[in-house]
C-alpha cells in the first residue's frame, strides 16, 4: 500500500514535467519553423504550405457554395458565347487567353493565377466555380465579380471555363 502511494506521488510529479517537456518541444519546433518562414511571393511555396492552404480553401469554397450559389439558368446555348466575351474582358489578363495563366500578371501573383484547364480547377463543381467567380478569394488576386456582373453572366463564365480544356 505504501509503495502504491509512492508510485502515485511520483506520477503526479512526472505529469507537470512531461507537460513542460512537450510544450518546450513544441515551442522549439515552432521557432525552428519560423526561421524558415518567408513572406516573399517570389519563391514558390513549400509542399506543406500549399497542401494546407489548398485543403482549407477547397473546404471553405465547398461549404459556402452550397448555401450561396443560385441554380444555373436553364438555357445553356448562348451562355457559353457570353462567357467567352466576359472571359476576354475580365479573366484573360491573368489566366491567359487559353486559361493556362501564362500572362506576366498571372505568373507573378501570389498565389499564382490558376491554370483553368487543370484537373484541380476542373474538379470544382459548377456551384463552386460560380461561387469563386461571384465572390472572389480573399488574399489572392482573384476578385469577385458579383457586383459588376449578373448571375447569368457568371454562369456563362462557368460554362466557358468548362470548355477551356478542350481548346488545347
Amino acid at each position: 500500500m505504501v509503495s502504491n502511494l509512492q508510485e502515485m506521488a511520483e506520477e503526479k510529479q512526472m505529469r507537470p514535467r512531461t507537460i513542460r517537456i512537450m510544450v518546450g518541444s513544441g515551442v522549439v519546433l515552432i521557432g525552428f519553423g519560423l526561421l524558415h518562414f518567408s513572406l516573399t511571393s517570389l519563391d514558390e511555396p513549400g509542399f506543406l504550405e500549399t497542401h494546407v492552404a489548398t485543403a482549407a480553401k477547397r473546404a471553405l469554397i465547398r461549404f459556402a457554395s452550397r448555401h450561396e450559389s443560385p441554380p444555373p439558368p436553364v438555357e445553356a446555348g448562348g451562355n457559353v458565347e457570353s462567357g467567352r466575351t466576359h472571359y476576354g474582358l475580365n479573366c484573360g489578363i491573368c489566366h491567359g487567353v487559353d486559361g493556362r495563366s501564362q500572362t506576366p500578371s498571372g505568373r507573378w501573383m501570389y498565389p499564382r493565377a490558376a491554370d483553368l484547364t487543370s484537373n484541380r480547377v476542373q474538379s470544382y463543381s459548377d456551384q463552386e466555380l460560380f461561387w469563386i467567380i461571384n465572390n472572389g478569394i480573399r488574399f489572392t488576386g482573384m476578385p469577385g465579380f458579383g457586383k459588376v456582373e449578373t448571375a447569368n453572366d457568371i454562369w456563362g463564365l462557368v460554362r466557358y471555363v468548362r470548355t477551356l480544356p478542350n481548346t488545347r
